[in-house]
């Protein structure tokens, strides 16, 4: 007990130590002395010193100025700060494991000090040299409060279970921070995804995207319209504040114009709600995929007949059509080198396996083997109709035997041509990969797909633009590749092999995507 009270109050002085020396003036001087600076000293990473003066958010390199006042860093034994805040779906496993393994890659031991609740530090201690080398402070909120402690300079990196929203990019701006919106601002760090739950002992299996969200805005209030027995639907969802009851209500009720049902009960974390609704039989919880506990998993159906369960595969194609991506957001700054490694080590091989054993879906591209897919092409046959026939499908078999199919899939924004978070994400991956040469001596054949509405032949063309608007993307942000190593090409086959049923708007986003196959 001695020692857990004398963690947390070390932990606690850390914090304060922190925040006081935070909210001091210093005086940057030139070494010649004809230029002198004053202002609010706001953070360093080792080279630079950022401070707020009557000129605004000012960054100085520090081998040209000399520092005075009570903030200012020790030069000699600098200690890189990294504070985290946002989402606790985040910080109370994904990130803590990301950091200890970090730590064991780079040659640093790492200590957990935790404060008050909500609040706790990792020390990363450099094993060579016993010499504290880093702390990284985390404050588990929401994503609100994450962003809300950017804009306040209260933290560096926002932990987050949705896009930036476009109020905080522009605040964003307004302070100085950068675009937030922009290509390297937000790192999608892991997949989760949102998941209808609901007890073992009911016998409901699965449920149709449209009828979920009739549920959830109280318009379907009997499990008897859903199959299941005559009682009424207890509804359970995350905080409202949080990341993930913000993304039931941005993916789920608005685009059926709806609010949230006034009987639905709201939790402040997953664990709580999956264990009520693993002992509710009438109950239906919306939560996350690493947070199901021993609930289980409603399959996501259309009249069609096609359901898509949300397992790691579909999570990570994005086939399931309420895949969340994690996000990590970075104002337009400088972090300490410590915090740039730590960013780099993210999308290591490594980092991945860690995600995996943490109980999230990683981004790691896997190839599937064609003769795997039998539940897809078995969808083909059977929606195929008089515009796309057995010949069509035919064509499409051909055409991709040999080859296997990436788990890296891109999809588009509702309504847009501009490519959803989690596929701009799957651009850089897999230019990164291109540009080390993973494929080369392979050919990658980027394949396009549509949804059912309109002609066979329009949506054949509309898949194959988007196809090479894909395969173009992925060629300008592989800047150092070597594309003669290697053979792209392109394919389109339209509504040949559908994912989903076209009966619904999520249904037709998720028909509506570029893959890509390697032989």
């Amino acid at each position: 007990m001695q020692s857990l009270r004398a963690a947390v109050f070390a932990a606690l002085f850390l914090l304060v130590q922190t925040i006081a020396l935070v909210a001091q003036d210093i005086t940057l001087t030139s070494r010649d002395g004809s230029v002198e600076i004053t202002g609010t000293f706001l953070g360093f990473d080792g080279d630079f010193y950022r401070l707020d003066t009557v000129y605004g958010e000012l960054t100085v390199d520090s081998s040209g100025v000399l520092c005075e006042g009570p903030a200012c860093p020790n030069l000699i034994d600098y200690v890189a700060e990294l504070r985290f805040s946002g989402a606790g779906t985040m910080g109370e496993v994904l990130l803590p494991a990301l950091v200890e393994g970090f730590a064991l890659r780079s040659g640093h031991s790492a200590r957990r000090i935790n404060g008050e609740a909500g609040y706790f530090t990792y020390e990363l201690t450099n094993r060579n040299e016993d010499r504290l080398a880093g702390r990284f402070h985390f404050r588990l909120t929401t994503t609100d409060e994450g962003f809300a402690d950017l804009m306040a300079n209260e933290a560096d990196i926002v932990m987050s279970l949705r896009e930036v929203r476009a109020e905080e990019a522009r605040l964003a701006r307004a302070a100085g921070m950068g675009d937030l919106g922009a290509s390297g601002r937000g790192r999608v760090v892991a997949l989760d995804a949102l998941v209808p739950l609901v007890s073992p002992d009911n016998p409901v299996s699965q449920i149709a995207t449209p009828d979920l969200a009739r549920v959830f805005a109280g318009k379907i209030a009997n499990w008897s319209v859903l199959g299941g027995p005559d009682a009424p639907i207890s509804l359970h969802l995350r905080d409202r504040k949080t990341g993930l009851g913000q993304a039931v209500m941005d993916r789920l009720l608005k685009p059926i114009s709806a609010d949230l049902g006034a009987e639905a009960v709201e939790h402040e974390n997953g664990p709580e709600l999956a264990r009520i609704v693993a002992a509710d039989p009438f109950a239906i919880g919306f939560g996350s995929a690493s947070e199901t506990g021993n609930a289980k998993r409603l399959a996501l159906s259309g009249s069609c007949g096609f359901a898509l369960p949300a397992v790691r595969r579909t999570i990570k194609t994005e086939d399931y059509p309420l895949t969340a991506p994690m996000f990590l957001y970075l104002p337009a700054r400088r972090l300490p080198q410590l915090g740039r490694e730590f960013m780099t080590y993210l999308r290591s091989a490594p980092a991945q396996l860690v995600m995996r054993r943490a109980g999230f879906t990683d981004q790691a591209p896997e190839e599937i083997a064609i003769n795997l897919q039998g539940d897809r092409f078995a969808n083909a046959i059977t929606s195929a109709g008089e515009e796309t026939g057995l010949r069509q499908l035919q064509a499409m078999v051909t055409r991709l035997r040999g080859f296997d199919r990436l788990s890296t899939t891109f999809r588009f924004e509702a309504g847009s041509t501009r490519l959803d978070a989690q596929s701009r994400s799957n651009v850089e991956q897999l230019a990164r990969a291109l540009e080390a040469g993973t494929y080369d001596a392979r050919e990658l054949l980027f394949v396009g797909f549509s949804d059912g509405d309109g002609s066979a032949t329009a949506n054949r063309e509309i898949s194959r633009r988007r196809a090479l608007a894909v395969q173009e993307a992925v060629k300008m942000a592989a800047e150092t590749a070597n594309f003669d190593r290697m053979t792209l090409g392109v394919a389109a086959f339209g509504e040949a092999l559908p994912m989903a049923c076209d009966d619904s708007a999520w249904g037709r986003q998720v028909n509506r995507r570029v893959e890509v196959w390697v032989n």
